[in-house]
């Protein structure tokens, strides 16, 4: 069975060049976080990229990053557009704000018919935990009326940035290392050697050691049709916050376990996550991604 690895960069933006964290040079040769992504990927099993994207970027991610990838995996691209939404709703008027990464995974029904793992497309994962997703996604079995879902487990203390704030999606989980909820919680530093947060209730129990989840999931194509039904209700109940009101995966997942609808397996990785949520993040990703090199994880030339 085939295995698939969808990287969502709907968000790089539409004029390429300086400024676009997604497109930062971070290699010695001028490779982009993805990069990594998908070497550690293929490494790992995956057979296939698909990529999700906006249509007015389609010609310039094709240049750019998708003919140079396309050479060594097979690439799909699907597209995430503001206007895409069931038959019977609308945009709202003077809405420009994306749906949200819920939204970006519904656009790959259809095309991605094998078991996947989603991630974002500026963050680096470690190679660690696509080994074990991909090892999850083949081993498993999908269960009727439950969706058997993966999930790279990261060490609060592994994500944080030196330049700012950061928002992740805390996570609880039974003695099994299954999950059983996900708060997403914004404002999360180091203040004095102390973690703190913006939410009162996750500040009591989080700590440097609480998994927390970077948006890397690993799950089956019937996931992809429950998103679907939720998409509709969510734009059903939008009235609240009709402009920036969003379709997010941590939200989704965490309301299916309350249900009892999902079971998702924390696979926990050491690898400490880097990504440039800051710009002033990019020396500290350079600096890494040298080390990395210089310990033998990766090869200077990456695709040679």
């Amino acid at each position: 069975m085939g295995t698939t690895l969808v990287i969502m960069a709907a968000g790089i933006g539409s004029r390429f060049g300086g400024g676009i964290k997604q497109l930062e040079k971070m290699g010695p040769n001028g490779e982009i976080i993805m990069d990594y992504s998908i070497y550690d990927a293929k490494q790992a099993g995956f057979d296939k990229v698909v990529f999700i994207i906006r249509r007015d970027i389609e010609q310039d991610f094709r240049e750019i990053i998708g003919k140079r990838i396309g050479q060594q995996i097979e690439v799909e691209y699907v597209f995430q557009e503001l206007s895409d939404v069931p038959e019977g709703f609308c945009v709202p008027e003077g809405r420009t704000k994306p749906w949200g990464t819920g939204q970006a995974l519904l656009a790959c029904r259809g095309v991605v018919n094998e078991p996947f793992v989603a991630i974002n497309a500026d963050d680096y994962y470690g190679k660690a935990v696509f080994a074990k997703l991909h090892d999850f996604l083949t081993a498993h079995e999908e269960k009727e009326g439950c969706f058997q879902m993966g999930m790279g487990g990261y060490l609060l203390k592994n994500t944080l940035s030196e330049n700012g704030a950061v928002t992740r999606g805390v996570c609880r989980t039974d003695d099994r290392n299954n999950l059983t909820g996900i708060v997403e919680t914004t404002g999360i530093r180091e203040e004095n050697g102390r973690i703190v947060c913006d939410d009162e209730q996750v500040q009591s129990w989080i700590n440097a050691g609480t998994h927390v989840s970077m948006n890397m999931w690993a799950a089956y194509p019937d996931f992809l049709d429950c998103l679907e039904t939720g998409f509709a209700e969510f734009l059903s109940n939008l009235s609240d916050n009709p402009f920036k009101k969003e379709y997010l995966l941590p939200e989704i997942i965490g309301q299916l376990l309350e249900q009892g609808k999902a079971e998702v397996k924390v696979y926990e990785t050491r690898d400490r996550w880097f990504g440039v949520t800051y710009m002033e993040d990019k020396p500290y990703v350079v600096e890494s991604i040298r080390g990395l090199i210089a310990e033998g994880v990766y090869p200077e030339k990456l695709w040679d």
